[in-house]
């Protein structure tokens, strides 16, 4: 019953969150798509942030990606993490969020996962997640590191209205740098738009 009042709480939060929008200050490139043109997705040599930005991949740290991809996996005995997250049934077992083209809103799919892992985090106070932002590789370099962010931070504040505190959650964004699939087909492209639930241990 208690997981049922969170996930409806979480869903009701993450409807709130797309309808009104956050009150931090945000590139205008960077919301969902409105500014296709100027993303640099469809067009190469157009930018939605400009080269000089400030954005490198130096200044973003984190570790892990996704499944069984070339960087890392979900693999639940990391970080001594229960039996819970190996059982397929159980949304702990789920730590890869998707998103669609050129979006930093979370899937509706993905809101129960995020509700389990806010609840895990509640009942474990000194557990602590890395929560590593990707994108495909359209676009420029410096304006998916910002999505990847934008992406991570949608995570992050799902988690926050749940009661998750902020000092459980490290936000990375690595970009179009680590990818979970090879490919230039939307098949590879979905499973690179993403942000990776990483534990870090208590």
């Amino acid at each position: 019953m208690k997981f049922n009042k969170a996930l409806l709480a979480l869903t009701i939060s993450a409807l709130m969150l797309s309808a009104c929008g956050d009150t931090e200050e945000k590139d205008g490139s960077l919301l969902d798509g409105s500014m296709e043109n100027a993303s640099g997705i469809n067009d190469a040599s157009t930018n939605g942030l400009n080269s000089d930005s400030g954005f490198n991949g130096s200044e973003m740290g984190g570790s892990g990606a996704y499944g069984s991809g070339a960087y890392g996996s979900n693999n639940a005995g990391a970080n001594n993490l229960g039996p819970e997250f190996s059982d397929p049934s159980s949304p702990l077992s789920k730590r890869t969020i998707y998103f669609m083209l050129d979006s930093s809103q979370v899937q509706q799919d993905f809101v129960p996962v995020i509700a389990a892992h806010s609840q895990y985090l509640l009942a474990n106070p000194s557990q602590r997640v890395i929560l590593e932002g990707h994108t495909d590789e359209r676009g420029s370099r410096e304006y998916n590191i910002a999505l990847g962010e934008q992406r991570a931070k949608s995570v992050a504040n799902m988690m926050k209205i749940q009661g998750v505190s902020e000092s459980q959650l490290e936000i990375v964004s690595y970009g179009e740098e680590k990818p979970a699939a090879y490919g230039n087909d939307e098949a590879a492209w979905e499973q690179n738009r993403r942000v990776v639930i990483d534990y870090q241990g208590k």
